[in-house]
């Protein structure tokens, strides 16, 4: 990635947005973020991240965060929902990210999702998937939304997510049947690896920690990045 431009990541205030954030600036990428709040601007501006205020439901605020000042190279959404938000920024929030990524011409658009979510449904448990149902939905629609967009694109969708620290054993997988759990911080390095990586132009692939795949699946292909 250039060092002129900006990696523009969406979900920065917490969880594997965050991580890729602390990634991509470790390895001296500039990132910048939309943030809703001061206290979550102000966070993540200690650590590098160049904030702008806004909300992903609101288009203007995204446009505004992509298209004007530094330019934007790649686009990397995290957005999801809380169970307390009244309106989840899972499908829309994420579809006004697209729209302003195809106005400003942007190289490349990841977007995180979830296992459960398009034909990895198959993948899930049953109990999960009714419980996990409406969101997943959501994601879907984003996921559709981002094929149809001509943007040039990789969607990850991580299995059960974790909070510690990096294990190195993050796989991806284009098998839609393959479950488990990985580590956030290993599906930050993952999504980041994808950045530069020609063979994950416009896939759909799984995230997982190679010892945490659930027993019992078939076997699988690697998906290799390289």
């Amino acid at each position: 990635m250039s060092t002129t431009s900006y990696i523009f990541v969406a979900g920065t205030s917490r969880g594997v947005g965050q991580e890729i954030a602390k990634y991509l600036i470790a390895h001296n990428i500039k990132v910048k973020a939309l943030l809703r709040t001061e206290t979550a601007a102000k966070e993540l501006e200690v650590i590098g991240v160049h904030p702008v205020l806004g909300d992903a439901l609101n288009i203007d605020d995204v446009e505004r965060a992509i298209l004007e000042n530094e330019p934007i190279q790649a686009v990397i959404s995290t957005l999801g929902g809380l169970p307390t938000d009244s309106v989840k920024p899972d499908f829309i929030g994420n579809k006004n990210l697209i729209d302003a990524a195809v106005k400003a011409g942007v190289q490349k658009f990841i977007l995180v999702t979830s296992i459960g979510s398009g034909d990895s449904v198959v993948a899930m448990p049953p109990q999960a998937l009714e419980a996990l149902k409406p969101v997943l939905i959501l994601k879907e629609q984003a996921e559709q939304y981002l094929i149809n967009s001509g943007l040039n694109y990789t969607i990850i969708r991580p299995g059960g997510l974790k909070s510690e620290p990096a294990t190195g054993n993050g796989i991806l997988t284009a098998d839609p049947r393959i479950v488990g759990s990985i580590h956030r911080a290993d599906v930050a390095q993952l999504v980041c690896r994808c950045l530069n990586s020609t063979n994950a132009n416009n896939q759909i692939l799984s995230a997982l920690d190679r010892n945490m795949i659930y027993p019992g699946l078939p076997e699988f292909v690697e998906f290799n990045l390289d």
